[in-house]
């Protein structure tokens, strides 16, 4: 993946795209060679499941409005490796909310009902937004209340004014959410999305935190990595000589000899001049 390593830039997403029905063979340096062409790409990704394949979509960010804008009329709809993609400006979580908030809908999810809540309450409370043409409060088998329901409008305006009015609204000492009921698949998109956003940006956020050294002489230990390295930063582990899931003596191999290399963690992304 290549990233910019400013977080702010990152943040102002504003020229952030979205591109999605990739063909599995396009990987990062493929997708950044496309969009360059349209201006500087700060940072490109191709999302990939837990095997390293890709998922088929993947988001770009220029480093300009104007870029943005241009690859989006110029490669929306268009073939890359013999499939139509879609190309579109990326859009957070509440920015899509309120997208779908402008979606005319006419069924309403409640949850957070108290459990004594019946179809006959939820009427009379929706009833004075609009007619309402279904209600339902679902339950288990034995008729208890799971505390969550269905109102279904006869008016898309009349449901929105409702999710409008009635959201994080304290019924019973509970604070109920109404919003727009969800299809299934909708949801788990949504679930997936979100996911996959936030290991993304754990990712970003420990980048270059980890550092490796090697090839250090035999004599340098604990206490001179430490005095070297701790000048730049606040060190949150201490460095240990050592092989990946194994228990070691400082410094010694499984057999004997010193082991030259070990392991650090800081608390701030390191400097360009740490790296190699």
């Amino acid at each position: 993946m290549f990233s910019n390593r400013d977080p702010s830039a990152r943040r102002i997403g504003t020229d952030n795209i979205f591109i999605k029905n990739l063909d599995k063979a396009i990987d990062n340096k493929a997708l950044q060679d496309t969009f360059s062409a349209f201006g500087t790409v700060l940072s490109c990704k191709v999302a990939t499941d837990h095997s390293g394949h890709s998922k088929g979509y993947g988001f770009v960010q220029f480093d300009s409005t104007e870029a943005a804008k241009n690859a989006i009329d110029k490669l929306n709809g268009m073939l890359l490796n013999d499939k139509q993609v879609y190309v579109g400006p990326f859009l957070r979580m509440q920015e899509r909310e309120n997208f779908l908030g402008k979606t005319k809908f006419s069924n309403v999810f409640v949850k957070n009902l108290s459990s004594s809540t019946t179809e006959e309450d939820l009427a009379k409370i929706f009833g004075e937004y609009g007619r309402t043409t279904s209600i339902v409060v679902m339950r288990d088998l034995d008729g208890k209340s799971k505390c969550f329901g269905f109102v279904n409008f006869e008016n898309p305006d009349n449901a929105a004014t409702a999710v409008q009015e009635l959201n994080g609204k304290k019924m019973e000492d509970k604070e109920w959410y109404v919003g727009r009921a969800q299809k299934k698949t909708e949801r788990e998109q949504e679930l997936k999305t979100r996911f996959e956003q936030s290991i993304t940006g754990t990712a970003d956020k420990y980048q270059w935190v980890n550092l490796y050294l090697k090839n250090l002489d035999d004599s340098i230990g604990d206490e001179k990595l430490n005095e070297l390295f701790s000048v730049f930063g606040t060190i949150t582990s201490q460095p240990r000589f050592g092989y990946h899931r194994q228990q070691l003596v400082p410094g010694i191999r499984p057999g004997g000899g010193p082991m030259p290399f070990f392991s650090l963690c800081t608390t701030r992304p390191a400097p360009a001049s740490w790296r190699w």
